[in-house]
Formats: structure tokens, C-alpha cells, sequence
């Protein structure tokens, strides 16, 4: 208990260094979808979302994103906020949220708040304490802003319905991907008892909760799994919950344990494949199974999914884009959802050539090497060979991510 005494005494900015910070590792923050609206209050969460910008390593800031607390029951391997750690601890107590998040509001820092929290006492203890604060937001502050909130495991099923009926989104993070690794690292966790939140949410959403549905969060690098059971685990999920969004954390070894991996840096190059292949699975036809298999579990490195899977797949290239369907052509590297409608748009009144889709904003830096336009290749059809493409590929990839050294792309086509 003396610990709890301490971080009594700290002063809110103190409290706001330490909690903001511990919130990091929480990855499964987004926004989009909610319509709630400004009731002669503060804030406003319309149908198309909130602005994001985003960090370096790509995660958005847009949210005011902190921890209730820190300080937890539970002993998680992986967890910077485990009981056993000793790192400063801290908690908020409601009124100082809501002025936290009205105060950043009304500076223009943040367009809303994400909310999440260790467990303290008990995982309905910490529930009510965020329902407290909510509702404090709503009702009190008047903040009609757009709110994401944590659930914790294992509450129960009335504090969910009624957290969901206050916030615009929520998430109940999976953690790791398999059910024998939460045992190895988190032993008071089961999936099926997250799996049982989702399928709560699901049943219940609507205008009035959770409208703009739920996420989760996987740490990668943790546990042993290869890319395929993350993958196909993220689509399991997409499938039986309606997930919004799958997030990937890299995991940051800062713990010290025989059963952690012995890594000296976070795989964020494998937490961009898996971001990648992501929106493959969302927004371009793509399966799992479609993208690795037993011999090639793990996603290539140095190029992106989608190359990688066309290298594989040589037999069906050149693509004549005059001809290829919607589908066919975002199997195009270099080509996403909104070139492929150039296309099918343009090709109506003319026949496309290469400089036509240089001429659309296309970029032909890899597209060009898969691609006929109006039967012609760019060059001479021998160079259609895997070890060549391959080396020129890796090539340009690794000219751009210098370019933009500072981050990954996530949405590389």
C-alpha cells in the first residue's frame, strides 16, 4: 500500500508525464465511425471521424491517450506495468481526467480521448472508476467529443453495456494469438473470456452504443507465432466480431524474464508487414492463406506483402489493364482501390497506355514490371523473371524507406 500513498502526492503534470507515457503500449486506439452529436456542448465526433496525425512510428496522436493508473493487480510478462516491476506509479482520479481532457480541448491539442487503465482492485473496481469518469465528461463537462475506452477483462457484463453506452468506441485486446501463450505470459488472461466481450459488443452495437464498433490490440514478438497465425487469427476475428480494426504492437523488450524473447529491439519492420497485409485482408480480396503458407510462414522483410505475394505468383502476370477486373488489378503491386477505379473509369472511352497512367498520378515504380498496357510491355518480356525483379524491387524499397527514414509506410500498394 505504500506505494499508493506516493503517487497521492504527486502534482497532476507529474501524473500526466507518467501515465501518458505508460499508455504508449496500448496500440489498439482509433478512430472513425461514430455519430454522436454536439448536444450546446464541447466537441464533436461526426460520422467521418476526428483528425489524426500521427508519431514517428506511425501511431496516432490525436487522442488525448493515457492510463487511469499504472499500478496493476496483475503480473503480465510482457507488461511495462506489471505488479512485480518497480517503475513510478500513478493514478488520476476522475475530476482530474476531465479537466485534463477539456483543458487539451479547448487548446486544440486533441480532438478527443482515449481511455484505458491497469486493474486495481479488481477489474470491476477499475471499470466503475472509468464509468465515473465518463459520465463526469458527458454530463458535467458537457464533452460530446469523441471517446474510446479500454474494457477490462473479466467485468461484468452490465458495466460493459453501460461503458458502451457512453463512449463511442471500445476495445478488448486479444494481447497475444494463441490461447497457450497467454498462459506462458499471462496466465489471468483467456482469450475466451475476451472473445466473450467482443461477441457482447457485437450483439449490442448501435447509434446509441458503441457506434463506432470495436478494436483490439496483439502484441507481436512476445510469443513464437509466425506471421500466418497472426494473420489468421486477425481474420478470424474480422470475420466472427466485426472488428473495425486489428492493431499490431511490436513488442519492446524493457522486461527482464527466462520466458520473454531475447530481443535487443522491437521487430517494428514485422509490425509493418503485419499492418500491410492487414489492409490486404480489409480492402483488397486477400486471405491468409493467400499470402503465406507452411513453407513461407513470416512475411519477407525487405518487400512488402503484396510484392512479395506477386513474385510468388509470376504465372499470372503481365496483367493487361485494359482488360483486368477490379480485383485483378489491385493484385497490381503499385496499384490500391482508388487507381484501380482510375482505370476502370478511364478505359471506357479510351484504350490506357503507360503514359496515360503516369498521366492518372499511378505510380509505375512497380507496377510497370507487372502490367501490359494495350498488349505492350515497358520492356523486353524477359525481364519477367523473379531473380531480376526481385533485386530491383528490394532495390527501390530500400531507396524509399531512406527517403522516408523516419517512418514506415503502411500503405504501400
Amino acid at each position: 500500500m505504500l506505494y499508493f500513498y506516493w503517487v497521492i502526492q504527486m502534482t497532476l503534470q507529474e501524473k500526466l508525464k507518467i501515465l501518458a507515457d505508460s499508455a504508449k503500449y496500448d496500440a489498439s486506439c482509433s478512430s472513425s465511425g461514430s455519430r454522436r452529436q454536439n448536444k450546446k456542448g464541447l466537441g464533436n465526433a461526426a460520422p467521418y471521424g476526428i483528425c489524426h496525425s500521427f508519431s514517428a512510428d506511425g501511431r496516432c496522436i490525436s487522442l488525448l491517450k493515457i492510463l487511469m493508473t499504472n499500478c496493476c493487480i496483475y503480473n503480465c510478462k510482457y507488461c511495462v506495468n506489471r505488479k512485480e516491476n518497480k517503475v513510478p506509479r500513478a493514478i488520476f482520479t476522475p475530476e482530474e481526467i476531465c479537466e485534463i481532457t477539456v483543458n487539451f480541448y479547448k487548446r486544440n491539442y486533441i480532438e478527443g480521448l482515449f481511455l484505458s487503465s491497469g486493474v486495481i482492485k479488481s477489474p470491476d473496481y477499475t471499470m466503475e472508476k472509468m464509468i465515473e469518469t465518463v459520465i463526469l465528461l458527458r454530463q458535467k463537462y458537457h464533452f460530446h467529443g469523441y471517446i474510446h475506452a479500454k474494457v477490462i477483462p473479466n467485468a461484468s457484463e452490465y458495466l460493459i453495456k453501460k461503458l458502451g453506452r457512453l463512449v463511442d468506441r471500445l476495445s478488448a485486446n486479444i494481447e497475444l494469438p494463441t490461447e497457450p501463450s497467454l498462459a506462458l505470459l499471462a496466465p489471468f488472461k483467456k482469450s475466451e473470456n475476451v472473445e466473450s466481450i467482443m461477441t457482447l459488443i457485437k450483439k449490442n452495437k448501435s447509434a446509441s452504443f458503441a457506434p463506432a464498433g470495436q478494436s483490439t490490440q496483439m502484441i507481436i514478438g512476445a510469443s513464437k507465432e509466425n506471421d500466418l497465425t497472426i494473420l489468421e487469427r486477425s481474420s478470424y476475428l474480422y470475420r466472427e466480431h466485426q472488428l473495425k480494426r486489428v492493431f499490431y504492437s511490436a513488442y519492446i523488450p524493457i522486461n527482464q524474464d527466462k520466458l520473454l524473447p531475447s530481443l535487443k529491439i522491437p521487430p517494428l519492420t514485422r509490425e509493418n508487414r503485419l499492418y500491410q497485409a492487414d489492409f490486404l485482408l480489409r480492402f483488397y480480396g486477400f486471405k491468409p492463406d493467400n499470402l503465406l503458407d507452411s513453407e513461407n510462414p513470416n512475411f519477407n522483410v525487405l518487400l512488402d506483402p503484396k510484392t512479395d505475394w506477386a513474385l510468388r505468383h509470376l504465372e499470372e502476370f503481365p496483367k493487361e489493364v485494359n482488360r483486368a477486373s477490379y480485383f485483378e488489378l489491385l493484385k497490381i503491386p503499385g496499384i490500391g482501390p482508388k487507381s484501380a477505379k482510375k482505370i476502370i473509369a478511364s478505359r471506357r472511352f479510351f484504350k490506357i497506355t503507360l503514359n496515360d497512367l503516369k498521366k492518372m498520378g499511378i505510380s509505375l515504380k512497380k507496377a510497370k514490371y507487372f502490367i501490359l498496357c494495350d498488349g505492350k510491355y515497358f520492356a523486353s518480356m524477359n525481364i519477367l523473371k523473379r531473380s531480376f525483379l526481385e533485386s530491383n524491387l528490394i532495390l527501390e524499397s530500400k531507396e524509399k524507406n531512406e527517403r522516408e527514414s523516419c517512418q514506415l509506410s503502411l500503405f504501400h500498394e
